[in-house]
């Protein structure tokens, strides 16, 4: 079993989630990078295939409550004891990596939110539903999305060198942006403006819905918001870098370990997450 995630934000959600969420949360990262494996640069694109059709059916199996790989077989065992239903939602993974293994661009938004809620009810409504019960799958899953579209806003110029464009084309036909421009910072003042109105709207969007969360499963939810509290902090830095790309796809400032502690005090006392700027 993975002793924490290898990603320094998924490291400090591991660090601040209650003793009984680390070990479902770095399995589940330790899969998500496994299935992202087939993505690494240079691998034959054949032998990509071949490992997320693989993956493809071993999450069909753990559905079933048969995994056959060690990572699937242990968050069986953490996520579905005696008495559960199997854990299910697994392939929203195998289906994200096979978009950006085609890299395959989203026509429209409604495209990017059905990515993003597919990865959401693999990596985020799984850990809601063993923390906090009572809160609904959907809700979950929503602020799962919200992260996430964060997340590849943050990596935007990164992956879109690598084929991958996380704006929807619709979107940057309207402003008249080159979809290629996302590969070539320092970026035209229409993409700017672009950027910068949807970070404002996903780290408030971010907020609502953690702010949302009953006040009694925050403090379970705790790594969850921290995780979503670092997410905003690195949308708040590169937003401010802007017309430049930001560093890299999981940079840390030196303060993003206070942030993670005060964004778990403000939910052990169910406060939910700050406002950010």
């Amino acid at each position: 079993m993975p002793d924490r995630p290898e990603s320094s934000t998924r490291a400090l959600a591991w660090l601040y989630s209650p003793a009984a969420q680390r070990a479902p949360l770095a399995t589940l990262c330790a899969i998500e990078l496994e299935i992202g494996a087939s993505l690494r640069r240079g691998l034959d694109h054949q032998v990509a295939h071949t490992r997320l059709a693989w993956w493809a059916e071993e999450c069909a199996r753990c559905a079933l409550g048969r995994p056959l790989h060690p990572l699937t077989r242990e968050l069986t065992a953490l996520l579905a004891p005696a008495g559960a239903a199997p854990v299910g939602g697994l392939d929203g993974l195998v289906d994200a990596a096979v978009w950006d293994l085609a890299s395959a661009p989203f026509e429209t938004r409604r495209e990017l939110s059905g990515y993003c809620e597919r990865w959401s009810g693999a990596m985020i409504e799984p850990l809601a539903r063993q923390a906090a019960p009572a809160v609904p799958g959907e809700q979950a899953r929503m602020l799962g999305a919200k992260l996430r579209e964060l997340e590849l806003l943050v990596a935007l110029a990164p992956d879109a060198r690598s084929g991958r464009l996380r704006l929807p084309l619709e979107e940057l036909d309207r402003a008249q942006i080159p979809p290629e421009s996302l590969a070539q910072p320092p970026f035209a003042s229409a993409l700017v403006s672009l950027l910068r109105e949807r970070h404002r709207e996903l780290r408030t969007a971010l907020a609502a819905s953690v702010n949302a969360l009953p006040c009694a499963a925050q403090a379970p939810l705790r790594g969850l918001i921290v995780w979503a509290a670092i997410a905003c902090a690195q949308s708040v830095r590169a937003q401010a870098r802007l017309p430049r790309a930001s560093l890299t796809r999981d940079h840390h400032a030196p303060l993003d370990g206070w942030r993670a502690w005060r964004a778990a005090r403000r939910a052990q006392t169910g406060r939910g997450l700050a406002r950010a700027a």
